[in-house]
């Protein structure tokens, strides 16, 4: 072993490679953060190849690394178990009730661990609880494949919940586009959606409660002047002039906040904490702010409304939520989280409950961290998002170049292949960036097994078959995969004048060419082999046709006394379909658009990230009554039908994927 980690510090990384036995080892030794969650010697080497070349020899450091400090005795067993769980969390006996299908985590060992302790009464409640001011992206696809499968896994329940605290930027639009694309990933929620809105009324009783017990108090600083009083993390803060007003005032101020009787901005509620702690989010944080604004749920009900921090983690209690499970940005807000919950009576939080009337013991929720998804050559956070929408970078929301669920969608990838991707991406609590090449490997591996077969052309080249009549026209019965007979066949016209490709004629052929030539022969994909005897050009010389023999004694057979190394595909000029293809690929053209080291991501946009093909004709199979939305274009890629532009008299087909990765 020893002898393999000095040999891949010397020799080229393509070297590294071919020892595959060797890396597949290694990625089941490495934790997770070092391989970016990679647990098999493919996605390592598709890893290696993609990286910089500082990089692959950054990876060949961690690889010897994992390698030199290896126990040998631990079996293989145990490596993938290092592999897939968090090395910083406590290792926790699984008491069987995790499906041994998925992969452990710390998550799922401490959910394991509570219900052998049975610390809430053997429930587990968990809940996906986004802000509806954008769209989902392929981040909060972890979230919710998590929460929503860990509940699964254990006979729980997940709630769907908006954190709707933030009127200014929220709006039903957002609402309903999140409920639609968690129900495409297959996942339901317990219930009726919930609001965090919908808890605006106990909220504010628990406001009042903590404003009793001394633990809250009203303050007039502008928001200039608590940043200013806040301190720095160097230096402590100071205390609001307001800090030890009297409850009675302190409860008529909110009184009259509630009531609008104070501009935006005038006073606010917070908590009275230390503005000594090392943790800013302590130093009495605001709890409620007045705003103004109709509310896309309440309308203008209220002109106060609750922080993130102080409705989370009550919502989280009114629910009866068991594991609240967050990114890992809320970690230094957990002791925020705690404070609230643990300064409100807890038999008030068990009357406000969902549980008032069970029969289950009263358990405060508990939040835990993981790290969210980081994909490289990707933007996923929502203010960039929007101004990519709001500038006119992309076509909305769900434009197939838009890392969101919705553009994903319309670009053809599947759920199953997301929620595979996000499964295979595994849970830590470290940060790493995972590789897009993931997430494309698990998009072609679906569409491999489950895409029917079509021939598209996007550069027609008319060839004339002229030992066969004008009006001939012949069936041809083709399979629709090539390794799945259950996926049936279809009928493929096969006329005089058919088309191909542009690109797989050579009049004057490159080494290694092996399409049609002048002069040479070529197989057609499930028909026959034709010979070029002409080639047809206009006045500038361009080729506009080429002439044909065919070998009508080859269909399904060899042609005597020759051997036909090529093979192409082709529609009926006549009897093809007319489409229009667009060619999607990366948006950004650097790994890391959102660097400190870059002014403006706007400057790293990929120019070829969409490119409009006309005129591309496609047999009709893929127009029929019944027909399926997503295809493998033969030689070409994976295409889907664009619902939103497609219409009877223009079809329009989104590329989801190449068939090999080109970068």
């Amino acid at each position: 072993m020893s002898k393999w980690v000095f040999l891949s510090m010397a020799v080229p990384i393509f070297v590294l490679i071919v020892v595959s036995e060797a890396a597949s080892k290694v990625c089941r030794l490495l934790p997770a953060e070092e391989t970016f969650c990679y647990d098999n010697a493919e996605t390592a080497i598709i890893r290696v190849l993609r990286a910089p070349r500082q990089s692959q020899i950054q990876i060949v450091v961690q690889l010897s690394r994992a390698m030199l400090t290896n126990d040998a005795s631990r079996t293989s067993k145990d490596r993938r178990t290092l592999a897939m769980t968090d090395q910083k969390s406590d290792s926790t006996p699984n008491d069987g009730s995790v499906d041994s299908s998925t992969s452990s985590n710390f998550i799922r060992n401490k959910i394991a661990h509570d219900l052998k302790e049975n610390k809430h009464g053997g429930r587990v409640h968990t809940r996906f609880p986004p802000e509806p001011n954008g769209y989902l992206h392929i981040g909060h696809a972890k979230s919710i494949c998590l929460n929503f499968t860990v509940a699964a896994e254990n006979s729980g329940l997940c709630n769907l919940r908006f954190d709707d605290t933030n009127p200014e930027k929220e709006s039903q639009e957002y609402v309903d586009a999140i409920k639609d694309n968690i129900s495409w990933l297959g996942f339901q929620w317990n219930g009726q959606v919930r609001y965090s809105s919908n808890y605006f009324e106990p909220l504010y009783g628990f406001a009042v409660q903590l404003i009793e017990s001394g633990k809250a108090y009203v303050c007039d600083l502008s928001a200039d002047e608590a940043r200013e009083y806040r301190g720095t993390l160097t230096e402590a803060g100071k205390n609001s002039p307001n800090r030890d007003r009297a409850v009675a005032e302190n409860l008529a101020l909110f009184e009259r906040m509630r009531a609008g009787d104070f501009a935006d901005g005038a006073c606010s509620l917070r908590a009275k904490i230390d503005m000594a702690s090392p943790n800013m989010n302590m130093r009495d944080p605001v709890l409620y702010r007045i705003r103004h604004i109709e509310h896309h749920q309440t309308g203008t009900q209220w002109c106060i409304y609750p922080t993130y921090d102080y409705t989370h983690c009550i919502s989280d209690a009114i629910e009866g939520i068991t594991h609240s499970l967050c990114t890992l940005e809320f970690e230094d807000h957990r002791p925020l989280y705690d404070w609230i919950l643990h300064n409100l009576s807890l038999a008030s939080l068990h009357h406000a409950s969902d549980l008032d009337k069970s029969d289950y013991d009263y358990v405060l929720p508990e939040q835990t961290e993981f790290a969210k998804l980081k994909l490289n050559y990707t933007i996923v956070g929502k203010r960039k998002l929007k101004e990519m929408v709001d500038t006119h970078v992309v076509d909305g929301w769900d434009d197939p170049r838009m890392p969101t669920l919705a553009g994903l969608r319309r670009r053809g990838f599947t759920a199953a292949a997301i929620r595979n991707f996000c499964e295979s991406v595994g849970v830590a609590r470290s940060e790493s960036i995972v590789d897009l090449g993931m997430l494309e490997h698990a998009i072609r591996d679906d569409l491999d097994k489950n895409s029917p077969r079509a021939m598209c052309v996007l550069d027609p080249l008319v060839v004339v078959l002229t030992n066969v009549p004008a009006d001939h026209l012949e069936t041809l019965d083709m399979a629709n995969h090539p390794k799945n007979e259950e996926m049936g066949r279809r009928s493929v016209p096969f006329t005089q004048r058919i088309v191909i490709d542009r690109s797989d004629f050579e009049e004057v052929p490159p080494p290694g060419f092996k399409r049609l030539t002048a002069g040479g022969e070529v197989r057609l994909r499930g028909a026959y082999v034709i010979k070029c005897d002409d080639v047809i050009k206009d006045d500038a010389g361009k080729i506009v046709e080429l002439h044909c023999s065919i070998d009508l004694d080859t269909l399904g057979k060899k042609p005597e006394g020759r051997k036909v190394k090529g093979v192409i595909h082709w529609v009926s000029e006549s009897k093809g379909v007319p489409l229009q293809a667009r060619l999607y690929d990366r948006l950004f053209n650097v790994e890391n658009p959102e660097s400190k080291d870059i002014e403006d991501f706007r400057d790293c946009l990929n120019e070829n990230s969409l490119i409009r093909v006309n005129n591309c004709i496609a047999e009709p199979s893929i127009s029929e009554q019944g027909a399926a939305t997503s295809f493998q274009f033969e030689r070409e890629g994976y295409y889907c039908r664009d619902e939103k532009e497609s219409c009877e008299d223009k079809l329009v087909f989104n590329r989801t994927i190449t068939l090999r990765d080109s970068w």
